[in-house]
């Protein structure tokens, strides 16, 4: 995130007025076998979607807290961003998709051996929810759940 006078009057002041919750103690698990055994999952909330699948759509209230399953084998250059927040530039992104989810990198670890295996599928999520109930309630156990199902050892947030 960009230093506050980087930001319009409106982004400023929905900042500073936006109700952030404060999670104390922050949940952690420590890695149970070394990261070259584990299996890695991506989880993005840069609002990436491939190109069959619709848009993340900016005109639900609060945010879009549905997610995209992203296969293990997309060519990262395809992927489409609809991400909805303007208070960013998004030229990276648009430019090299690989900025907000770097499966690309991902695959390179694989073959270096520094990771045991990439999950076959990764998610993908729009950012900037400004009412997160529903993405905490329905959307956050929903992945979790599909994590749990492939045994992903570990889950990359990359947070946009």
């Amino acid at each position: 995130m960009g230093e506050m006078n980087e930001f319009s009057l409106v982004v400023r002041a929905f900042l500073m007025a936006y109700p952030w919750k404060r999670i104390d103690p922050v949940p952690w698990s420590h890695l149970a076998k070394p990261l070259a055994d584990s299996r890695l999952a991506l989880v993005s909330s840069a609002g990436l979607v491939c190109a069959d699948q619709p848009g993340f759509d900016d005109a639900v209230k609060g945010g879009d807290v549905s997610f995209r399953e992203i296969p293990r084998d997309t060519d990262v250059a395809s992927l489409i961003e609809t991400h909805r927040s303007d208070s960013f530039d998004h030229a990276g992104v648009n430019t090299d998709p690989n900025v907000a989810f770097p499966l690309d990198r991902v695959r390179e670890l694989k073959e270096r051996g520094r990771i045991g295996e990439v999950n076959h599928r990764h998610l993908s999520f729009m950012g900037s929810i400004t009412a997160p109930g529903r993405l905490v309630r329905d959307s956050a156990p929903a992945m979790a759940e599909l994590m749990k199902q492939d045994r992903v050892d570990v889950a990359l947030l990359v947070p946009v």
